[in-house]
């Protein structure tokens, strides 16, 4: 299992440490792993359910919060909101590195925190929260004799598996104001929930609670006979198999391999809203996923290109794809070519080649910029080339769409 080791900036600025296990061959999806309270990346947990799951063609990302481990900041100013926050940054992180995390799996008071983040990850499809308490105020009961001098004192040194941590007074008015049952309740992505009867730590009500509060497809998965950490072996192993044949029903994964041959068939394209905002939606073709959106002064967030930017970006890609193998195949010195596009609406009668001749029409300029030591005559030819280009032709033809309703 090859792990790749790096840096990247968490909420608050601090570079924090991560680790990407990956996959001998194949990856068939990403996942992101939040650890347990006061733990790190690399307890055992964490590193031995990631080894597992590469063996299933899963990569999973898992960092240290800020404060612990090999990562920046003090413990003693972190809160629940910094642990959320610092999540949401390396599922960001992951999206832009490789591709954003199809699974979310936290451990503990990470299981909490990955169901807060969850709305903030719109590309993920699968959740999954083992032994997690379902108030993060529940962590207090492991320095429950400390909780009122931390209040009176504003900051006080307590042991917690027989570690020394400063918690402040803004660590309980922080988890004090989370109501996690209720963000699980519009989660809107399948959730599995994975505890042990005899859990002492977290007990098994936690597990009940977020089940009962969960809409479907929601699974519970006993974990009999394993401890809170799940220190033996085993137990992480079964639970990593179980997390990726479950997962599977849902991520619809396709194994990317560099280098691989696309597909004769063109693939399905599938947009689903996220509800994260009000016009936010996720696009998946095949194994990628991109965010949609409009701008804000369409009432949108702005937090990916618009309708009118996919369509216009189909066909800049089209045109510029066309016109590379045309190149290619003809020995053409062509070293670069960029395709810029625009779309209006404009008066029908503007248009003397138009044969509408009322109303307003679709507009799209396109402006082809072409690099290389090229003759006016082999110019010429790419122009040609540019307006034959499979969406350009799709764009001036009669188009027929079929709508239908889902069964």
């Amino acid at each position: 299992m090859p792990t790749e080791r790096f840096q990247f900036p968490g909420a608050a600025g601090h570079m924090l440490a991560a680790a990407l296990d990956l996959p001998d061959g194949d990856i068939h999806a990403y996942a992101l792993f939040a650890h347990c309270f006061t733990c790190g990346k690399d307890v055992l947990a964490a590193r031995r359910i990631s080894a597992a799951l590469t063996l299933k063609g899963i990569a999973v990302l898992r960092f240290d919060f800020t404060g612990l481990g090999s990562s920046e900041g003090d413990f003693a100013n972190s809160t629940f909101s910094s642990n959320v926050a610092d999540l949401v940054k390396a599922a960001d992180h992951l999206r832009e590195m490789r591709q954003a995390p199809a699974i979310l799996i936290g451990h503990s008071l990470g299981g909490a925190a990955i169901l807060a983040a969850a709305e903030q990850v719109p590309e993920a499809k699968a959740v999954v929260a083992i032994a997690a308490p379902s108030d993060p105020a529940h962590v207090t009961d492991m320095f429950a004799e400390h909780v009122d001098a931390i209040r009176e004192k504003g900051e006080v040194e307590v042991k917690l598996a027989g570690r020394p941590f400063s918690i402040k007074r803004e660590f309980l008015d922080d988890i004090a104001e989370h109501n996690l049952i209720a963000k699980v309740a519009r989660l809107h992505r399948a959730l599995l929930i994975m505890h042990a009867p005899t859990d002492d730590t977290v007990g098994i009500d936690n597990a009940t609670k977020i089940f009962v509060a969960a809409k479907h497809p929601k699974s519970f998965v006993s974990l009999a006979g394993a401890d809170h950490l799940l220190t033996q072996k085993h137990d992480a192993i079964y639970v990593a198999d179980v997390i990726a044949a479950w997962a599977g029903r849902y991520l619809n994964a396709v194994a990317v391999t560099p280098g691989a041959i696309l597909p004769e068939e063109p693939r399905k394209v599938e947009v689903s809203e996220t509800r994260t905002s009000k016009f936010q939606q996720v696009i998946t073709v095949g194994p990628h996923q991109i965010l949609a959106d409009e701008p804000i002064a369409a009432g949108g967030e702005d937090t990916g290109p618009g309708p009118y930017d996919l369509l216009l970006s189909a066909l800049g890609a089209c045109t510029a794809m066309t016109m590379r193998l045309y190149a290619e195949r003809k020995a053409l010195p062509m070293d670069h070519v960029t395709v810029t596009l625009n779309h209006k609406k404009i008066y029908a009668r503007d248009c003397e080649e138009c044969e509408t001749k009322d109303g307003m029409l679709d507009q799209i300029e396109r402006v082809i910029t072409i690099d290389g030591k090229l003759d006016a005559e082999q110019r010429t030819k790419l122009m040609e080339i540019a307006d034959k280009c499979p969406v350009h032709r799709t764009l001036t033809s009669e188009i027929r769409i079929v709508t239908t309703a889902a069964e």
